[in-house]
């Protein structure tokens, strides 16, 4: 049995349900095509170990789409600072306060499960919306506006207009025949959920070593997530350790500020990889987050360049749908590339030019390392404009994030 639509959104994770959200209560017939529906949400329970800071831009797209209810009946945790410094603390250092830019704060961590979970109710409201979970999706058979998606169980689905939003390994990308840019970086990430000494914190961390970063983000309670960036073979010793030595390790490399780590809850590491599809639309198909885009995680932009993505992508359907445009006319989702492309891309090169300035012991860069984080300490108008447009509050913004409804 095949099932037409106007739109199959395949993956319906923190973009794809995003998209289907900002086009609910329209006329286009839609379908979000996900895996596995994610876990309830138990009060008191834990927190998973993938968590996202939110920007404010982002906050703002779930608010406009009536979810942020959703996500912060959970569970959130805001920051109003965070700092930045070098491997010794006595070195040059800046650290971003919300009130100085007259905000409440900067953003907040939230755990991306809780993120989905609100999405994926929210959808259950469209009578437009079909969401299909769990799915396993086994053939995709791309065609300029009319692709077919079939199903395990047998189910084909038909959609003018596919967006991919199914990863970074992408099958609907692969399928559309869209190459992508990417290189590894010579690095891992470990992830660490602990339970710390110290209570709830309202700030967030990175400290700069030659082997790596080392990020703190606070959790509600007195739970933290810790980040550590290292060499690929150090991260595969430290995930071998038992928990004690683990924590060990731990506390010889993370500041004295963190407090003592009285228990370890979780841990897992991935590596970094840098990767960028070589168009981000062809006719009838549309690739938004990480299907389009892998980004180094130092700032933690990935999840929100991502929602972004989603905004505009949503915007620009509905317009060209309003106006009488085939929803899978190249030339409407262009404007979606246009928008977002060199965006992300300059986003992209600036986290590379952390990663490359940061990650070693060169004296030059050292020097510079001081010299830069000295300056934007004590230069307050440049610090603020830097963390307005981090958070989402400056530069060219899509209708949703700036509280306006599609």
């Amino acid at each position: 049995m095949k099932n037409r639509y106007d739109l199959l959104i395949v993956g319906g994770g923190m973009v794809g349900a995003t998209i289907a959200a900002a086009l609910g209560n329209t006329d286009l017939k839609i379908a979000v095509v996900e895996q596995q529906y994610p876990e309830p949400y138990q009060p008191g329970s834990e927190h998973d170990l993938r968590v996202s800071a939110l920007s404010i831009a982002s906050e703002q797209i779930f608010k406009t789409l009536g979810v942020w209810d959703g996500i912060v009946s959970r569970r959130v945790c805001p920051y109003r600072r965070m700092k930045v410094w070098e491997s010794d603390e006595n070195r040059a250092s800046t650290e971003f306060v919300s009130n100085d830019i007259g905000a409440d704060h900067l953003g907040y961590i939230v755990e991306n499960r809780v993120i989905q979970l609100a999405l994926l109710e929210h959808l259950s409201q469209f009578d437009n919306i079909d969401l299909i979970c769990p799915a396993e999706t086994v053939d995709i058979d791309y065609s300029p506006g009319c692709s077919l998606l079939r199903l395990a169980n047998g189910r084909e689905l038909i959609g003018k207009l596919m967006i991919a939003a199914d990863g970074g390994g992408s099958r609907v990308r692969m399928a559309a025949g869209i190459g992508v840019h990417s290189w590894d970086y010579d690095q891992h990430a470990l992830v660490a959920s602990v339970v710390t000494e110290l209570p709830q914190q309202d700030i967030t961390w990175q400290q700069f070593t030659p082997d790596g970063p080392l990020a703190f983000l606070p959790l509600s309670g007195n739970r933290a997530s810790l980040v550590w960036y290292n060499r690929p073979s150090e991260v595969r010793r430290l995930l071998k350790l038992d928990d004690q030595p683990f924590i060990n390790e731990l506390s010889k490399a993370f500041p004295e500020r963190l407090g003592s780590i009285d228990s370890l809850l979780e841990r897992g590491a991935f590596p970094l990889r840098r990767q960028h599809a070589q168009q981000y639309v062809k006719e009838g198909v549309a690739l938004a987050g990480d299907a389009a885009h892998m980004i180094n995680p130092l700032a933690g932009q990935g999840v929100n360049i991502g929602l972004l993505d989603a905004a505009v992508l949503a915007e620009v359907i509905l317009k060209g749908h309003r106006q009488g445009v085939e929803i899978s006319d190249l030339s409407l989702l262009q404007q979606y590339e246009q928008q977002r492309r060199g965006h992300n891309l300059m986003m992209m090169q600036v986290m590379d030019g952390f990663y490359r300035v940061f990650s070693n012991d060169l004296l030059p860069l050292k020097l510079l390392r001081n010299f830069g984080l000295g300056v934007a300490e004590r230069v307050a108008p440049a610090k603020n404009k830097v963390m307005r447009f981090a958070m989402g509050l400056e530069g060219t913004l899509p209708a949703l994030a700036r509280g306006e409804k599609l």
